[in-house]
């Protein structure tokens, strides 16, 4: 099929499958529901951000699993993050999600308290390192400030280093749904100090695939180089938005078997 397109009908086809993924029948079957069941911006954050770290796996069970994880935090994470004492913390101990599991919890709430008190939340530190048109510095200086505080060694694998040639691809999915604009309905566009052009595609087997027979991406493993690869053919097709791709790859990987 590459060979037969040239870069306008490429442009054509995958603009075409944007449109038929990126509304809200989109949100049934993926985890961005879970964020969306908040109003208040914190909770939205924070809901994103812990669903966005075990995203992997079955789509089903990482759904049952942050439904689960939102209930332990009595539906409301950011009074939960906030004002936990350590007592409170007990209960996420049985919390499991493959190799996530309850001592990464609880790192992960501390984690996060500390951002929220000491470093004026998510977004701030995200915008701090951003690059004009990429943030893969951002999550690096982000992993090291999620990790400031005294932390079990274990849990720094669930926080992808792009520096360390990680796609990174939970994180850079929930900077999707975090800045991306909101006239879909899909994303929530509430992070005001980044920019859609400043994303980076979520790259996993299914988008990486389909990229690769798109002939948009040739390098093998789904790791920072070959994302930097991608991202590079993305913003010539939409310069300001090159992400919305994501849909489009993701769509027909998992829903078309493309």
């Amino acid at each position: 099929m590459t060979n037969s397109l040239n870069s306008l009908e490429l442009k054509d086809f995958l603009d075409s499958k944007v449109e038929q993924y990126n509304n809200p029948l989109f949100i049934d079957s993926d985890p961005i529901q879970i964020p969306h069941r908040f109003s208040l911006k914190e909770d939205i954050e924070i809901a994103g951000f812990l669903t966005a770290t075990i995203a992997w796996g079955n789509r089903k069970s990482i759904i049952n699993n942050a439904n689960k994880l939102m209930l332990l935090l009595d539906n409301s994470p950011y009074d939960f993050v906030i004002n936990h004492q350590e007592s409170d913390l007990e209960k996420l101990q049985p919390f499991v999600h493959r190799t996530f599991n309850g001592d990464d919890c609880i790192q992960f709430t501390k984690s996060l308290q500390n951002i929220y008190k000491n470093h004026s939340g998510l977004e701030s530190v995200f915008v701090k390192h951003a690059e004009k048109d990429s943030l893969q510095k951002s999550i690096s200086n982000f992993k090291t400030t999620f990790f400031e505080i005294e932390h079990l060694q274990r849990t720094q694998k669930h926080v992808s280093d792009p520096l360390k040639n990680s796609a990174a691809k939970r994180i850079n999915m929930f900077l999707r749904w975090m800045v991306r604009k909101n006239n879909t309905g899909v994303d929530f566009g509430i992070w005001k100090n980044i920019a859609p052009s400043q994303l980076s595609c979520p790259l996993d087997v299914h988008s990486g695939n389909v990229a690769r027979k798109l002939g948009l991406l040739t390098r093998k493993q789904n790791d920072a180089k070959a994302l930097l690869e991608l991202d590079t053919a993305l913003r010539k097709l939409d310069v300001n938005d090159p992400v919305k791709y994501d849909f489009a790859l993701f769509g027909l990987g998992v829903f078309e078997s493309f």
